[in-house]
């Protein structure tokens, strides 16, 4: 490579997809693995549930709710993976009091497998950042950010391979050029590597290399920008590449009822999703795969 929720289940939505061919219609007399993916983005460490007369997020969001409505859904289904799209820190006193560590330290409890690195994950400096890497028990995954000039340098994988039930399932990570966004004091010599080349690098990767039968983008480039249309998105990300299946999304805040489905740029569909922000909503994506492994898809965003 050379560029580097007791839980209250109400659902907000669902998208069926058909990816690689097949929908859920098409095998569902022959379907025998599932893997669910449920992500999260832009927690910005809110702990605690917001309380009864906080406006529209009233008795919303909370670790402990996100805890116990991820372990139901992992008992139901063991081949699961719980994913965060940045932007865990700063928005409460939790960050300026304990500066990111009981975020990570409950992320850990949580068994988050793994996370990529936001904007806001910079507000105490990348030292900072680096000083609370020991209490994170999962992978940072950051491809277009080039880290080696800095105390950061080899804490960080562009991407991670996981077996689930037999299924490979590749997960490589996005941020978004933080210039203009963060002080430079803040990330020093960290280098932005464009996202687009990287990810023609990443699913290069994980498609012919690793071989995975299912590849998942981290993105923490925001969702759309209607008035900088030349700005990286995860739209434009999507339609611009191929052989993503998923893209979970952060930064812009975007909450999404259900995934969007995008034409990437070889026609083929695959998945774009968001939950907001401030751990209100827990994405979820079930991917189906036959005996052939041919996959589909269908998503939801549920009400912590």
């Amino acid at each position: 490579m050379k560029r580097r929720d007791f839980i209250q289940q109400a659902t907000a939505g669902a998208a069926l997809a058909t990816l690689g061919g097949y929908g859920l219609q098409s095998f569902s007399a022959v379907r025998k693995k599932k893997i669910t993916i449920l992500h999260t983005n832009d927690v910005h460490s809110h702990i605690t549930p917001f309380g009864p007369e906080d406006g529209r997020n009233a008795n919303k969001g909370g670790v402990a709710r996100r805890a116990a409505l991820i372990d139901t859904i992992r008992k139901e289904n063991p081949n699961s993976l719980l994913l965060d799209a940045g932007d865990i820190f700063q928005g409460t006193p939790y960050f300026n009091y304990y500066g990111g560590e009981l975020e990570f330290k409950l992320m850990s409890k949580l068994k988050y497998d793994a996370a990529t690195i936001g904007n806001h994950d910079f507000d105490n400096g990348i030292n900072g950042l680096f000083t609370q890497l020991p209490h994170a028990e999962f992978d940072f995954l950051s491809a277009n950010y080039d880290f080696s000039n800095t105390v950061m340098d080899t804490h960080t994988k562009p991407y991670k391979v996981f077996i689930k039930e037999g299924i490979k399932i590749g997960v490589f990570g996005l941020g978004i050029e933080l210039k203009g966004l963060v002080d430079p004091m803040m990330f020093k010599e960290t280098k932005y590597l464009d996202p687009i080349e990287i990810t023609q690098d990443m699913t290069r990767i994980l498609k012919t290399e690793e071989q995975c039968d299912l590849i998942i983008c981290l993105s923490h480039l925001g969702y759309h920008y209607k008035n900088t249309p030349d700005k990286v998105s995860d739209l434009s990300l999507a339609a611009a590449t191929s052989d993503i299946d998923l893209i979970i999304g952060g930064h812009t805040h975007t909450f999404l009822p259900k995934p969007t489905i995008v034409k990437n740029k070889d026609g083929h569909n695959m998945l774009v999703n968001q939950v907001g922000c401030y751990g209100i909503y827990l994405g979820q994506i079930d991917f189906y795969f036959d005996t052939n492994n041919n996959k589909s898809a269908n998503g939801t965003s549920i009400i912590v």
